[in-house]
């Protein structure tokens, strides 16, 4: 559920997506009869989207993997990825906008590891550092 909802709400002209996101999980889930831990657990895990720390358990680590999977995507496909980022917020000034992505895409690609799970960290994270030192470039 967490995985479903965490862009349920997506503005890109707004701030706390992911806050908002998750209030709105909470609520659906309980009015569709869910236990208060289990709405409560997703509320969390949708916060856990907003990348401002270390993922901490198993299901926060597959969930935010899930999330950064683009940034391994093979070149094409992250090269789209980027346009259709850049036409989101073409409303964004091009020197501001290259300047706010690059450090946004300089956080990632500054940790550590990007990818908590074994899987995704053997199969993406070489060419998700590739494709974000590129587009930083």
């Amino acid at each position: 559920m967490a995985l479903w909802f965490h862009d349920a709400i997506y503005d890109v002209k707004g701030s706390g997506n992911e806050e908002r996101s998750a209030e709105w999980a909470h609520r659906a889930l309980t009015s569709a009869g869910a236990a208060a831990a289990a709405a409560e657990r997703v509320r969390q895990l949708v916060l856990v989207t907003r990348h401002d720390g270390v993922p901490g358990n198993v299901d926060e680590q597959v969930l935010v993997d899930i999330d950064l999977a683009i940034l391994g995507a093979e070149r094409p496909r992250f090269d789209e990825y980027e346009r259709q980022i850049r036409n989101e917020y073409a409303f964004v000034p091009g020197f501001l906008f290259r300047r706010k992505r690059r450090q946004i895409l300089r956080t990632f690609l500054d940790r550590p590891v990007l990818y908590s799970t074994a899987m995704l960290r053997e199969r993406l994270e070489a060419r998700a550092r590739e494709n974000l030192r590129r587009a930083i470039g």
